[in-house]
């Protein structure tokens, strides 16, 4: 039995047209794959990507739950769980690479899930460590409680306001 495939866009950038762009190129060479977009653009701009590249939009996913990096990780990895999914291409920019692999790593190795990173490139920095090595204590919290930290983020930026 073939395993079952999928292409994670990791959306939140103003590089992920390009994101979705490559992810499109590459659904054409993985036919069985699903391509799941995390939090990227309203379907009326990602539908011409992938008719325009002769993928079946069928095969393709827009999930808007995330609001970070984790979330993109946490809510995917449940659409995965349910759809038997067990190995992942994930899309995203060179400079977001670093952060996103060691929460990959983290939350998919949690979950068995196998997974490869296409870094595409940009002309942007690498994101700080302090993203990273915060972000990384935020998937492990997830592991353990369920929750992500955007719970806490939010009710302080509600206490900022009073």
């Amino acid at each position: 039995m073939e395993t079952k495939k999928a292409i994670l866009v990791l959306g939140g950038s103003t590089a992920k047209m390009e994101r979705e762009s490559f992810a499109a190129f590459l659904a054409l060479s993985n036919t069985n794959s699903i391509i799941l977009i995390s939090s990227g653009r309203e379907p009326s701009a990602v539908y011409p990507i992938f008719l325009i590249a002769g993928v079946d939009f069928q095969r393709v996913v827009l999930d808007y739950q995330a609001v970070d990096t984790i979330t993109n990780f946490t809510t995917s990895v449940a659409f995965f769980k349910a759809h038997g999914i067990k190995q992942v291409s994930i899309v995203t920019s060179d400079y977001h690479s670093s952060r996103a692999k060691a929460i990959a790593r983290i939350i998919f190795g949690f979950y068995n899930i196998d997974f490869k990173f296409i870094s595409l490139k940009s002309c942007q920095p690498p994101e700080p460590l302090y993203k990273t090595i915060r972000d990384v204590l935020r998937a492990i919290v997830w592991i353990v409680t369920g929750y992500t930290g955007v719970e806490f983020l939010n009710l302080k930026r509600l206490w900022m306001r009073a």
